[in-house]
């Protein structure tokens, strides 16, 4: 391997900048010949509340090293913003990334907190295509820095050699890469002293809850985690393997019920309704859909008949299929029209475009984003890349779910260690009602594993899994945000956000979708294989056990 000679470039905004002559690779075996360090800044000025910021944007790459060795690991691709005149000892700075896994962190760059977002629509699929880019009256840079990073093998990320990309496909491997990357760049940037935040999104947040601990271990000590539309245990979820309740869903298929006008009588007060619905689910659906899985035992029609009016799915599939998988609860709501995964208030015709790969929510948005962020790395950021930016990789099939033991994760002791490491580590959990790819009900309960804590705190808007994409919810999770990272009081319980004051309550999307040529293939994250899905439910741990599981994590040595 050729010496490591790290390199920093800095030019303005108007020089372009020539990355190395070699593409990127998503490929599993693919590597980089040696470490790869090459930036560009520029400079940039946004009005947030009324008033300038000027800010800082740093494209490029940095190379993780490994935690004992010292030895390059990875070439972490990563967009920072960084606000003038401040001082970083005090300055937050916190690391974004969505999850897949194998999925580029193009949609919280472009679509959430950053200075620059696309304008979607969401929930209609009228919006002009491709998306306006604007200016972000809603962007984090009034609170904290923020630092966009891609997976090894997305976007413009790559292993070095003799790593090949597959070797950080794991839930461990990932989550120690990660952690290498932000120690360097807190080196090299000198942050060391700044507050830490990591913002995962999807699969994002399993990772968050492991790197956490990670960092904690090698003695750099997370100030907060954000949890975006949470998967913290792949065994509790119902839509990854054959054999688990879809329990943690009802309460999401009763407000899309409410949202499509479909339960009776119409709920007045969505967040009063959801929360019967828990009762309803824990105390009835739930020992009622165990009866049925262990042997057959057919529902009561009282309980298929209150499943109707509460979700607008016909008692007769209710009771021909009491455990009621999200992919036939999109295929059945409504009458030849497909709901969203990510977003179930997205609909189309299911022989329409967008309904092609199962999934209009994902379909509408993939496309503009993915032309997007290439035209923005080049023109705005300056960072003429030379490459392919490559939103989704390769890793899903080729992945390695296994942890702690399990063949799927369950990353509620990881997020309980590091709050053992800390017991100061603040928690926001930000979660959307129309969500049907990571249920909001579902992370409720894993979350209630961990026994009432002061520091976790639990939020929930209008919207699908890509909460900021809403416009009247995307004000309202920044304002929480702000508050989080301020360490506002008064944060008990479970405060929702759903029908605000001058938001339409049921507003139906149109299904004249602008849309041109063939829809790109839907993103699924989270996602597992369905070779790697477990045959049989995995009971998650508590008590005692848990508390086990917790202590043989602070007792292990970093890696």
């Amino acid at each position: 391997m050729r010496p490591w000679l790290p390199i920093a470039l800095t030019c303005s905004a108007l020089v372009p900048f020539a990355a190395p002559a070699k593409g990127f690779s998503t490929a599993p075996t693919a590597s980089l010949p040696g470490p790869l360090e090459d930036t560009v800044s520029s400079s940039h000025q946004i009005t947030l509340h009324g008033a300038p910021l000027v800010y800082t944007a740093t494209a490029g790459h940095l190379t993780a090293t490994s935690l004992r060795k010292g030895e390059p690991e990875a070439a972490f691709f990563y967009v920072a913003y960084t606000a003038d005149g401040k001082d970083a000892a005090i300055r937050p700075v916190t690391f974004c990334y969505n999850g897949g896994p194998g999925s580029a962190s193009v949609w919280l760059h472009l679509g959430s907190f950053g200075p620059k977002r696309l304008v979607t629509g969401d929930p209609a699929t009228t919006e002009p295509v491709p998306f306006p880019l604007v200016d972000n009256p809603d962007c984090l840079l009034d609170t904290t820095d923020l630092v966009f990073v891609d997976a090894v093998g997305t976007g413009l990320s790559e292993a070095v050699a003799p790593n090949r990309n597959q070797t950080f496909w794991g839930v461990d491997q990932d989550a120690a890469v990660f952690r290498d990357f932000i120690r360097r760049y807190l080196t090299v940037n000198q942050r060391q002293a700044s507050p830490l935040y990591l913002f995962g999104e999807s699969y994002g947040t399993p990772r968050t809850a492991v790197l956490a601990n990670l960092l904690g271990a090698a003695g750099i000590k997370p100030a907060g985690l954000v949890l975006q539309s949470s998967i913290l245990n792949y065994n509790s979820s119902g839509d990854v393997g054959s054999g688990v309740s879809c329990a943690g869903f009802l309460p999401s298929y009763s407000a899309l019920g409410a949202y499509y006008r479909l339960d009776r009588p119409a709920p007045g007060n969505l967040p009063g309704f959801i929360q019967a619905m828990r009762v309803f689910t824990a105390r009835t659906f739930d020992p009622a859909l165990a009866a049925w899985m262990d042997d057959q035992t057919p529902p009561p029609s009282k309980l298929t008949a209150s499943l109707q009016a509460d979700t607008g799915i016909q008692a007769s599939l209710w009771q021909q299929e009491l455990n009621l998988v999200p992919g036939d609860f999109q295929d059945n709501l409504l009458p030849g029209i497909l709901i969203g995964r990510y977003d179930g208030r997205v609909s189309a015709p299911v022989d329409s475009p967008l309904a092609i790969d199962g999934d209009p929510s994902s379909a509408f948005i993939t496309g503009p984003f993915t032309q997007a962020i290439a035209s923005f790395l080049d023109g705005f950021l300056g960072y003429g890349h030379g490459a392919d930016y490559a939103v989704e990789g390769q890793a899903n099939d080729d992945w390695d779910f296994s942890h702690d033991g399990l063949a799927l994760p369950d990353t509620i002791p990881d997020l309980m260690a590091a709050l053992a490491r800390d017991p100061r580590l603040k928690i926001l959990s930000l979660n959307g009602y129309h969500d049907l790819a990571t249920p909001f009900y579902q992370t409720e309960l894993d979350l209630a594993r961990m026994g009432r804590h002061p520091n976790l705190q639990i939020r929930h808007y209008n919207g699908g899994h890509m909460i900021y994409l809403d416009e009247h919810s995307r004000p309202l999770e920044k304002a929480d945000l702000a508050a989080f990272y301020r360490g506002a009081p008064g944060w008990t319980g479970s405060p929702d956000h759903a029908f605000s004051p001058g938001v339409p309550r049921l507003l139906l999307p149109s299904l004249d979708v602008p849309w041109a040529g063939a829809a790109p293939r839907a993103l699924m994250d989270p996602y597992v294989p369905p070779a790697k899905r477990h045959p049989s439910p995995v009971a998650a741990t508590t008590g005692e056990a848990l508390q086990a599981q917790v202590a043989r994590k602070l007792a292990l040595p970093p890696e």
